[in-house]
């Protein structure tokens, strides 16, 4: 027999005796019993509240739109019009300027235009459109900006707004997750939040697979809270479909909030234990079909008749699931990759590893403004809930987004492998959610003294490590960081001593507490929405805010760094396109060096001072494209992490009569190729894909393609070039056969080989 939820507890959805409100009503707004975790009697005196409307017999159905602007009878007047608000702001903010960014990460954008021009790319999230090798990623975060490019053509806004979009759904889903248990009060505090997190403001106007997962995580949690609310298998179900299409955007980083949710669900959930394995066991199928209907069909696909899978090494999406993108990316064991780093708490070629990488200079600006007060919140709800019955609500609130907060940030904290600063925004909903439904009990039992204390403790925290963080960028807003410490300081004793003050002073020092908190963040999400942002490696915020070392950054590696994966911002004096180099010490020659500056608002070096400059130098690892660095045949790194300029001569040599190939041209790694693809619309072959490493073609495949007549340029320099090993040294092999034996096409600073045309000696 199924057992009805236990709701006996907090400022949800009542208790299941008769007369409570129903589900998803607000118990704030209808009588209810006290809170089992204490008293609720707030010591101020509480706004009053309108009875939600007795539907009854004969009442006429109120218009859609009154409706839609209403909302729910028991919500207070103003809940829904500022929830409209807080959405209509959220698009607003992440529409602004969104052209600045271009194509953003060409890598996507180049596979979004295949899609939009072939059907079968679009499945298998081809790079071109003629099928030669897929993104490293399952393409189901390509698939909606595929269809906006094919319905309104290929621009900057077709790429990115569905990324917005989504951006403002995960706000909306946050909303109504926090609502229906804490009010709507928590919604709006979590949902401004996160629509102001730094990394969230650059993430939702990009074209990475991040956007997509933040997104369907946040709908996996909130489907599991509705389970543990009435137990009904359905929202099981659906959160499975979640975390399947989740992993069909970005593999198995899908799965990191699996282990404390369905731990969760075994526990807490509100039906018999039979019952709630069950329903985890229907969930993991449900996960099983919606991610792995895909899988099945490429695997059982025949290799010959489609792409290759880019960034594995045999051809295997499962291969490149459990080695690239999976373990490799846990103890950087990546093969075909630029390295790993270092595990262990050491500095490694992605940035230092430990408990405290959430908060470093890397990382802290991108994500961490409100962490310190997300876990005094989180533990303070759980402190809150300890004597509440195994089925408590707000108790399984806390520990379903605390759970995924704390099990994502453990994993980012120590991974070894790959690893981005904007791999954050996945924390982004979590922290949000967290802040929302810690404030929002706390100040119901704000009359309690070590209630109230904990709010001033949460509010001093973020007004001391915001100031923390604006002082890493002294010279951005210097008045900032002491607004911010002051305004929450004086926030923070107003809480302290909220029960002795009126009820407008209690309002004003809670308020002033949350302005200060997000003030910082609200700073860097404005620049970096004021900012355009391209190529692979993208930060938030301005110029220094963060400052990672990269491939031979901190703990050495690749001579020469990766000068000239600059984000190309337009605002200042740094040179464009990645001409600025970036890595601590890097010599111009080669030896150490690191990731360049990202040249944010143009200052260059955003992530090390010094380091080489873009150009033909021995050892490094230039950043122009084809003839503005590279090493010639034998590869370099040009383009590697952002795309070339294409100028106007070398797009209408491609251009033509490109209808006469296959391929209008190929060209060594993705960034290359598809910065050449964007611009003539005609389909580029990105040799060894994305780093130029992966072994496809073969040298034999490659001369095949050329004695059919198959493709007309090859583009000079990109990728990693023969960085050793078989998988490398297949993109060296066939530059270094096409330089020996075809006709050498200069058009400005590019270099191309018309390999219609061999050479006499050939």
């Amino acid at each position: 027999m199924t057992t009805q939820p236990d709701t006996s507890t907090g400022n949800g959805t009542g208790t299941s005796g008769a007369g409570d409100p129903s589900p998803g009503t607000d118990a704030r707004f209808a009588t209810s019993p006290a809170p089992s975790w204490g008293p609720p009697a707030p010591t101020l005196p509480s706004e009053p509240v309108r009875p939600a409307a007795a539907p009854g017999a004969g009442e006429p159905a109120r218009p859609f739109l009154h409706r839609a602007w209403r909302g729910r009878p028991g919500d207070p007047r103003w809940a829904r019009p500022a929830f409209l608000a807080l959405l209509l702001a959220t698009t607003v903010l992440y529409l602004y300027g969104l052209s600045a960014s271009g194509y953003a990460n060409s890598f996507y954008s180049a596979a979004v235009q295949a899609g939009s021009q072939s059907w079968k790319a679009f499945f298998f999230g081809s790079l071109d459109s003629a099928n030669a090798i897929t993104v490293d990623k399952p393409p189901a975060s390509l698939w909606p900006m595929a269809l906006s490019v094919r319905i309104f053509g290929l621009s900057s806004w077709a790429i990115l707004v569905p990324e917005v979009l989504m951006g403002v759904a995960t706000v909306g889903v946050l909303y109504a997750a926090l609502r229906r248990r804490f009010g709507p009060a928590a919604g709006l505090i979590a949902g401004a939040v996160l629509a102001l997190t730094p990394v969230a403001a650059l993430m939702f106007r990009f074209n990475n697979p991040d956007a997509m997962l933040a997104l369907l995580m946040t709908v996996t949690v909130y489907c599991v809270i509705r389970g543990l609310e009435d137990g009904r298998t359905k929202w099981l179900v659906w959160a499975g479909v979640a975390v399947g299409f989740a992993f069909l955007a970005k593999t198995l980083q899908a799965f990191l909030i699996l282990p404390p949710l369905a731990v969760l669900y075994a526990v807490c959930a509100p039906v018999s234990l039979r019952k709630r394995f069950a329903q985890i066991g229907l969930s993991a199928g449900a996960m099983v079909v919606a991610g792995g209907w895909w899988v099945a069909i490429v695997e059982l696909w025949p290799a010959s008749s489609r792409p290759y899978i880019g960034g594995s090494q045999n051809n295997s999406f499962l291969e490149l699931t459990f080695g690239y993108n999976g373990l490799g990316r846990i103890n950087g064991d990546e093969t075909g990759s630029v390295g790993g780093g270092g595990g262990g708490g050491g500095t490694g070629q992605w940035g230092e590893t430990g408990w405290n990488r959430m908060f470093n200079s890397e990382i802290g600006s991108q994500i961490s403004w409100l962490l310190p007060a997300a876990l005094i919140l989180l533990v303070a709800g759980l402190v809150l809930t300890r004597k509440a019955k195994r089925t408590d609500l707000t108790r399984g609130s806390f520990l379903a987004w605390g759970g995924a907060l704390l099990m994502t940030a453990l994993v980012f904290s120590y991974m070894a492998g790959i690893f981005h600063q904007y791999y954050t925004v996945a924390l982004a909903p979590y922290i949000a959610a967290v802040v929302g439904m810690g404030a929002t009990v706390l100040w119901e039992e704000r009359g309690r003294v070590w209630a109230s204390l904990t709010l001033a403790g949460a509010a001093t925290a973020s007004a001391a490590w915001g100031y923390v963080l604006l002082d890493r960028t002294s010279d951005y807003l210097p008045w900032l960081k002491w607004l911010v410490l002051v305004g929450g300081l004086t926030g923070a004793l107003g809480l302290i001593f909220v029960t002795r003050l009126g009820r407008r002073l209690a309002l004003a020092a809670a308020a002033l507490s949350f302005a200060a908190a997000i003030a910082g963040p609200t700073a860097y999400t404005l620049s970096t929405v004021n900012t355009g942002h391209s190529g692979s490696i993208v930060t938030a915020g301005p110029s220094g805010a963060s400052t990672m070392g990269g491939p031979g950054g901190g703990g050495g590696g690749m001579r020469g760094g990766f000068p000239g994966g600059g984000q190309n911002q337009q605002n200042g004096n740094g040179a464009q396109n990645g001409q600025q180099g970036g890595g601590t010490g890097g010599p111009p020659t080669g030896g150490t060096g690191g990731f360049p500056g990202q040249n944010q608002q143009g200052n260059g070096n955003t992530q090390g001072n010094g380091g080489t400059r873009g150009g033909n130098q021995q050892g490094g690892m230039p950043g122009g494209g084809p003839g503005e660095g590279g090493m010639g045949g034998g590869g370099g790194a040009g383009g590697l992490l952002n795309g070339a300029n294409v100028g106007s001569a070398a797009k209408a040599l491609l251009s033509k009569n490109a209808g006469d190939y296959t391929w209008a041209a190929a060209a060594i790694g993705s960034q290359n190729s598809a910065s050449y693809q964007l611009a003539t619309g005609k389909p580029v072959m990105a040799i060894g894909g994305f780093n130029g490493t992966d072994p496809s073609p073969t040298l034999a495949q490659f001369k095949k393609y050329v004695t059919d007549g198959k493709i007309h340029y090859f583009i000079s320099g990109g990728g990693m070039g023969g960085g050793g090993g078989a998988s490398s040294s297949a993109s060296s092999r066939i530059s270094s056969w096409v330089t020996a034996n075809f006709k050498k096409v200069t058009v400005g600073s590019a270099t191309f080989y018309d390999l219609t045309q061999p050479t006499s000696s050939s």
